[in-house]
């Protein structure tokens, strides 16, 4: 109970349907936590109805309903979930990425990245609003299958038919789906997927790999023919389990040789945020420029990220200063840097290079003696050269 309450306090987070935020949980912590392990050693814990709140998509495009427990039932969750991770994660397929440990997106980008090169094809799969369609009767079983502690079984059975509550206060019902945000939820989606899509595809079709991060799959193939025929059986097998494949948004793209490319509808896809294409490459040993397809920042992602920097009107804090700018926007932009960086980070650049234009723009503002361009200029790049670790972005480019 301790260890899942430190666990809960360090991903912080908002109050749930109670409207308790950690700080007040904190200040009656020790009978806080008694009473939910006294609920649920005793089997009487009942999960309150969870919050539901409207956000952004992680890596840029469109928005989902996040689910937001209480804090209290954010620590008895994640005491289940850390017993019930320790038992399924041995047991899950190496080409799962999502919410494990010692993996991420970005291991899954790259991965794709080099099968994209050896498999002319790939299938862009998109399973339709999936942690809302999630068959109850199917996640217990795969519970069942791996743990014999009824207890364990007994409080997700709970966590999945709490009701949840809409920004408008009503109370919606839930008999199908998981809700988004939840600690639980991860490895639940994990073990869901483990048997209705990755132990499937290594049974049926070995011989195409395939990346998953939740819901987001990739699927690589030798044929058009291959594909066609392989994405019908997804369909189908999906609807087996409840679940339905988007038949607007899941594509089958060309990624061999460019030559042929215009032959083709599709020739790009997006992946957690990375755009998939035909784009220019250079070989840093030989100097090589060439045609490959590889990752870059999504213009979705790129979107999503401009409008943050555009509400941060740098160019208008002219009541702090540049250390004060720094210190609010650093943590920010090398987020940014070491995940959109990772792959093709020159696509960056245009970004960071605007940063510098509004930080420019806030000298200017600031400063009278540096009102002309040309002073601005040479003021910049004094600052640039003197503290050159000022701003986590100028490691990589100073300009504007």
């Amino acid at each position: 109970m301790w260890d899942a309450y430190q666990q809960v306090k360090a991903n912080r987070g908002g109050p749930g349907v109670d409207g308790v935020s950690i700080e007040v949980f904190d200040k009656d912590l020790k009978n806080n936590l008694y009473k939910i392990w006294n609920r649920m050693s005793s089997g009487t814990y009942f999960p309150p109805a969870v919050k539901a709140v409207e956000i952004a998509k992680a890596h840029g495009g469109g928005t989902r309903m996040l689910g937001v427990p209480t804090v209290a039932d954010r620590v008895a969750q994640t005491v289940v979930a850390r017993r019930l991770e320790a038992k399924v994660e041995p047991v899950f397929h190496p080409d799962s990425y999502g919410y494990r440990p010692a993996r991420s997106a970005l291991d899954a980008v790259g991965v794709c990245r080099q099968r994209c090169w050896k498999y002319d094809w790939v299938i862009d799969m998109d399973i339709q609003k999936f942690f809302d369609s999630v068959d109850h009767a199917l996640m217990l079983k795969a519970v069942e299958k791996h743990t014999d502690v009824s207890w364990i079984v007994l409080y997700v059975k709970r966590w999945l038919v709490a009701p949840l509550q809409l920004t408008d206060g009503t109370m919606q019902e839930r008999d199908r789906g998981t809700p988004q945000g939840s600690a639980v939820s991860p490895v639940l989606a994990n073990l869901f997927m483990h048997y209705a899509f990755d132990m499937w595809m290594a049974r049926e079709h070995p011989g195409n790999p395939f990346e998953r991060y939740a819901d987001d799959v990739v699927v690589h193939c030798v044929t058009l023919g291959q594909a066609q025929r392989l994405v019908a059986e997804i369909t189908a097998r999906m609807g087996e389990v409840g679940l339905t494949v988007h038949p607007d948004k899941t594509k089958i793209v060309y990624c061999g040789n460019r030559d042929r490319r215009a032959a083709y509808e599709h020739t790009a896809f997006t992946f957690l945020g990375y755009t998939f294409r035909y784009r220019g490459a250079r070989n840093e040993r030989d100097q090589v420029t060439f045609t490959a397809f590889t990752p870059a920042i999504s213009k979705d992602a790129l979107k999503k990220i401009s409008g943050t920097v555009r509400r941060w009107r740098l160019g208008r804090r002219t009541n702090l200063t540049l250390a004060d700018i720094a210190r609010r926007i650093n943590p920010v932009v090398r987020g940014w840097m070491q995940y959109y960086g990772r792959f093709n980070r020159s696509a960056l650049y245009p970004l960071l290079q605007r940063i510098n234009a509004y930080l420019v723009r806030f000298l200017r503002n600031k400063f009278k003696r540096v009102r002309s361009f040309k002073k601005a200029k040479a003021g910049w790049q004094r600052i640039t050269v003197q503290s050159p670790k000022a701003f986590a972005h100028w490691a990589w480019i100073t300009t504007f």
